[in-house]
Formats: C-alpha cells, structure tokens, sequence
C-alpha cells in the first residue's frame, strides 16, 4: 500500500511540475520578442513577408519545446534509477535515448536559439509540428515507465 502511495505521489509531483513548467514557460516566450529591437527603435519586421501570426507559433513552440525538456530530464532520471537497480544494458539504451531527446528538446528550443543570437523565422506552423510530435513520443515513454 505504501509503495502505491509513493507512486502515487510521484506521478502528481511530476504532473504537477509539467504544469508550472508549462506556464513559466508560456510567460517568458510571450513576454520575448523574437526580432531583436532597441528601445530607441521601432520593432524590426523580418526582411520578407511571413504569413500567419509568428509569435504565437513560437510561443506555443517554446511552451512545447520546454515541456519535452522537462519530460526527457524526468525519464532520464527514471532511466537512471533502474540502471542503479537492474544494471540491465537495456536500460542503458533507453538511458542514451533519453538523453538524445533531451538534447534535441534544448536545441529546438526557441529560447536557446535566441540565447545564442539566432532568430527563428518563416516556418509558420511547421515550427511547433516536430515538438509536439516529440511531445507525444516522450509522454508514451514517460507512461510506460510508470506503468512497468
């Protein structure tokens, strides 16, 4: 019973933490403005027309694109704790795959790129489609592993 509590518990730390996650991540990219602007200045727009509204896709990218890093950082720790207690190679291989993931979750992150003095600009929608592809990839790992 108490075992079952545990897990329990677990399951609704980490959902709970998704959800701050999610909402952090959500005011920082609304807040960002994606073409770089000096106060003096009026907003830069891109040297050519881009169709659709730019900022929300980045910024449900960016939500997305955090949440799959908080994911892979959790089944990477997961992963970890059942190495500590199988020592299965198998569990190495997940423990690798994680860890690709959360390396292509940092890199895709719009946040990141703009960190590094890149911009994003032009792919509309298609922007966000591969995160929340990823997105759906890691919350099936992330169930199996608290199903097994």
């Amino acid at each position: 019973m108490n075992s079952r509590m545990n897990r329990n518990m677990r399951n609704w730390l980490i959902l709970g933490t998704l959800i701050v996650v999610a909402i952090l991540a959500a005011f920082w990219a609304a807040s960002t403005s994606w073409f770089p602007s000096y106060p003096w200045e009026p907003r830069m727009r891109p040297p050519y027309e881009i169709r659709g509204d730019i900022e929300l896709f980045y910024t449900i990218k960016t939500v997305v694109s955090t949440i799959n890093v908080t994911l892979s950082i959790f089944l990477l720790l997961i992963y970890i704790s059942i190495y500590m207690k199988t020592r299965s190679e198998f569990t190495i291989g997940l423990m690798i795959f994680s860890a690709v993931f959360l390396l292509n979750a940092l890199a895709s992150n719009p946040l990141i790129i703009r960190a590094f003095g890149f911009f994003p600009a032009g792919l509309g929608p298609f922007a966000m489609l591969p995160d929340l592809f990823t997105f759906a990839a890691l919350a099936v790992l992330l169930y199996l592993s608290f199903r097994y």
